[in-house]
């Protein structure tokens, strides 16, 4: 029996969706398969990977270029492989008590990849986000950590599951 190899690509300039990527990667590795986490930029060509796990992070209704580009790059190859993609959000914890539904942006890419699914986790604002605007947010008290390693370990799992019976 051969190791799935699994790509678990993410574009973000901040690290909220960086963590929940190594998170999913660590978690898949722990379920046998072979897990390579990089950033969506890194990558430009999909075609040694048996599946592919892309996120992006949201701001104001948008989806991460970086994630975007990498799928349209990648578009001919995505369509014939299992693909999950994943946002990280909102800055509280709506998506810990409901599933939030994709965005338009990635709506359009489910349907043009043929992806399985979509999660949105919680993202995160600290003292150590960069940027004008992560930083008011902290000061007026709407920042925070909103990513649940358990919800993410959980979504990674039900992955492996469905890579390994196939």
């Amino acid at each position: 029996m051969n190791t799935k190899r699994v790509l678990v690509a993410y574009g973000t300039r901040h690290g909220a969706t960086a963590g929940i990527a190594e998170e999913i990667g660590r978690t898949l590795r722990e379920d046998g398969l072979d897990a390579v986490v990089l950033p969506a930029d890194d990558v430009a060509d999909v075609r040694s990977f048996d599946a592919v796990v892309l996120g992006g992070s949201l701001y104001a209704g948008h989806w991460s270029g970086k994630a975007k580009r990498c799928a349209e790059r990648n578009e001919q190859y995505l369509r014939h492989r299992p693909v999950w993609l994943f946002s990280s959000g909102p800055v509280d914890s709506s998506a810990e008590q409901h599933e939030i539904p994709p965005v338009k942006a990635v709506a359009r890419q489910m349907e043009r990849l043929g992806a399985r699914e979509h999660m949105t986790f919680g993202g995160s604002i600290t003292d150590s986000t960069p940027g004008f605007i992560a930083k008011a947010m902290v000061r007026q008290g709407k920042g925070g950590d909103f990513r649940n390693p358990e919800r993410i370990q959980t979504w990674a799992h039900h992955i492996g599951r469905e890579l390994t019976a196939a």
